[in-house]
């Protein structure tokens, strides 16, 4: 049976020879990332911004997701998320916190109530505040950082240090990157956005160690060869997996924006953006980093003439030339 391949074996794309322009374009758009960021703000959603959570369930039959939010998108509230939960008949509500202290608040869920009619039930009604958004906040930015920190103590243990700052500025990169799209394109930043951004940084990772993995084993085996080369050579072994990987994770984020529904659009878009940017990353970024941290090929060092060390080696290379001769 053959196997799919969309990239040839055996290429040899010259992928540290475009660091000197490849590197240069990763810190522009770091760096406009991080100005729109600043400039332009996040579209934060109802979770960090507060607003009202509304329970529903339809008395009888299954709820149309589609008509109560085109219904509730006509009384002009504000941000809308209309998603179910459970059951088939029971809704999920969540409306932006209307200016004008509670008794608007509480105006807002009588407009509801008019809108839906007798045939849905009110099975619960809260109010998210500030202070509950700010504590999304917090936990939403302590959630990655703690991810980068340990993904850094893991590779620093499992690999030299090289592979680990590496590995943690390609993550934080990605990050930014996709922060910077939020900005530009007004993504709504809610929780299932996080959890996006999340599943990134474990995407690009993996892109990243499984590079690392392979140029860890190639200066094993090729001890004398220049570092760009192995580099390189290593990238080129392992980018037909790497090709493979991203499309079909990229169909599968394209299959959500396409058919998941207004409730998964914002969290498949910005998948669909970091599988690319995870796949660019860990081709032309994290590996030239490991050549700008100065990784080198270290020989193994000879033994001192006369230990048994030496002695062994020198049986054990007399041994496999006779059983070659043989």
């Amino acid at each position: 049976m053959r196997h799919l391949r969309l990239i040839p074996d055996h290429t040899t794309i010259p992928f540290m020879a475009a660091r000197k322009a490849t590197i240069p374009i990763a810190l522009a758009l770091v760096l406009a990332s991080i100005i729109g960021v600043i400039v332009l703000g996040f579209n934060f959603g109802i979770d960090f911004t507060g607003g009202l959570l509304l329970e529903v369930h339809k008395t009888s039959g299954t709820a149309d997701l589609s008509k109560i939010r085109s219904d509730i998108e006509g009384l002009h509230l504000g941000d809308a998320q209309i998603q179910g939960i459970g059951n088939p008949s029971d809704v999920l509500i969540r409306l932006a916190e209307q200016p004008g202290g509670e008794t608007a608040q509480q105006a807002a869920v009588e407009k509801v109530r008019g809108v839906l009619g007798s045939d849905f039930e009110f099975s619960s009604t809260q109010v998210v505040g500030p202070s509950v958004s700010a504590d999304l906040k917090f936990h939403a930015v302590v959630a990655v950082i703690v991810s980068l920190l340990l993904i850094l103590g893991y590779l620093w243990f499992r690999f030299e240090w090289q592979f680990a700052v590496g590995a943690v500025v390609t993550t934080i990169h990605d990050v930014i990157l996709t922060l910077g799209f939020l900005a530009f394109f007004r993504v709504s930043f809610d929780l299932p956005i996080l959890a996006a951004i999340l599943t990134i940084v474990g995407y690009s990772l993996n892109d990243t160690v499984v590079i690392y993995d392979r140029i860890r084993e190639m200066m094993r085996k090729y001890k004398k060869m220049p570092i760009s080369e192995l580099i390189n050579r290593s990238i080129n072994e392992t980018l037909s997996r790497t090709v493979v990987t991203a499309v079909t994770v990229f169909i599968a984020s394209v299959s959500l924006l396409a058919f998941g529904g207004d409730a998964l659009r914002g969290f498949s878009f910005i998948l669909v953006v970091g599988v690319v940017i995870g796949t660019y990353s860990s081709i032309v970024v994290s590996a030239p980093l490991l050549i700008f941290l100065n990784l080198r090929v270290t020989e193994d060092k000879p033994a001192k003439p006369g230990s048994k060390s030496l002695a062994r080696e020198a049986a054990k290379s007399e041994t496999s030339g006779t059983a070659a001769k043989a």
